[in-house]
C-alpha cells in the first residue's frame, strides 16, 4: 500500500492505528488535550501505546484493563485526581465509540465532548 493510503502511524510500534476507538490522539482531542488546530501536526500513537493515558479507561471494551507500575501508575497518586482523571478519560473514550458508530458525515468539529468544544468558541 502506498503510503499516502494509510493512515496514521504510530510512532511507538509504527504499525497503522486502524480504528478510531484505538487512536491516542483522537481521544485527546476529544477530551480538550490536543487543540483542533494542531490536530493534523500531532503523533499518532495507539492507546495501549500510551500506557500512562490508557491506565485511566474504566469501559468494558476496553480489554484488558492496563496497569501501570512505577511513579506515574494509579495506584501511586492522589485518589481524587485519579477519580477525576477516569471520569475525563473514560467519558472521552466512549465519546470515539459514539463517534465511530456515528453517520459518517459528522464533522471532525463535532468529536469533543461539549465543554472541550466551548472552549475553542
Amino acid at each position: 500500500m502506498a503510503r499516502c493510503e494509510q493512515g496514521y502511524l504510530c510512532q511507538v510500534c509504527n504499525a497503522e492505528v486502524e480504528e478510531l476507538t484505538d487512536s491516542s490522539l483522537y481521544l485527546q482531542f476529544v477530551i480538550g488535550w490536543v487543540d483542533p488546530e494542531t490536530l493534523h501536526t500531532t503523533p499518532e500513537c495507539h492507546l495501549l501505546c500510551h500506557p500512562e493515558l490508557a491506565q485511566y479507561v474504566e469501559d468494558e471494551r476496553f480489554s484488558p484493563p492496563v496497569e501501570l507500575d512505577g511513579p506515574m501508575a494509579r495506584n501511586q497518586l492522589d485518589p481524587e485526581f485519579v477519580r477525576k482523571r477516569c471520569e475525563l478519560i473514560t467519558r472521552g473514550y466512549r465519546r470515539l465509540w459514539e463517534v465511530r458508530q456515528a453517520d459518517p458525515s459528522l464533522s471532525i468539529a463535532q468529536y469533543p465532548l461539549p465543554e472541550c468544544t466551548a472552549r475553542w468558541h
